[in-house]
């Protein structure tokens, strides 16, 4: 069984400590996993790119491609990335396959971000200090119904991780 479980959401939502909670579970039931973090995907497969919409487009287009090749060959994926465009993410459902993508929205809210922003990235960005910054001076277009929400604000990453869980089993993906 193969699937792609992705994560959007700002930065410092809790895309990638959900998906450091994930990909265990899923390695102990499936044999292996894949995780696309955004930052990573930045630094090699997309090294270049900018922070124009359309370079965004780019990367998330990218991670969609990588991860539909992995899922293609039974390999159950976890994409940690803001992906701040809907029309980007749907595009990367059409490319993943709909009955393959579950959307998962990690959900905090900005000023929260902001209060436990240990690298001062928000209050910079807020500052005007930094450009191009997603939910601050660009913007972040968070999913209208996602499969699954996590408010890292509110719930633990165990309490995310069932939910995920749960979505999961419903699907009849895990057991």
């Amino acid at each position: 069984m193969s699937f792609v479980l992705w994560l959007t959401g700002l930065s410092g939502a809790g895309k990638s400590t959900l998906s450091a909670a994930l990909a265990p579970v899923l390695r102990e039931k499936f044999g292996r996993c894949e995780v696309l973090d955004g930052d990573e995907v930045r630094e090699f497969l997309s090294k270049g790119l900018g922070f124009s919409k359309e370079d965004r487009d780019t990367n998330v287009l990218r991670i969609a491609y990588v991860a539909s090749l992995l899922a293609r060959n039974d390999i159950p994926v976890i994409v940690a990335a803001i992906s701040p465009y809907a029309e980007a993410r749907a595009r990367a459902k059409e490319i993943i396959g709909p009955d393959k993508f579950i959307e998962i929205h990690a959900h905090c809210s900005l000023e929260k971000l902001t209060e436990r922003d240990v690298k001062g990235l928000y209050k910079k960005a807020l500052a005007g200090e930094i450009s191009h910054f997603t939910g601050v001076s660009d913007p972040y277009e968070a999913p209208k119904s996602p499969d699954v929400t996590v408010d890292s604000a509110s719930e633990t990453v165990e309490e995310g991780l069932n939910k995920i869980l749960k979505v999961l089993e419903e699907r009849q993906w895990i057991a």
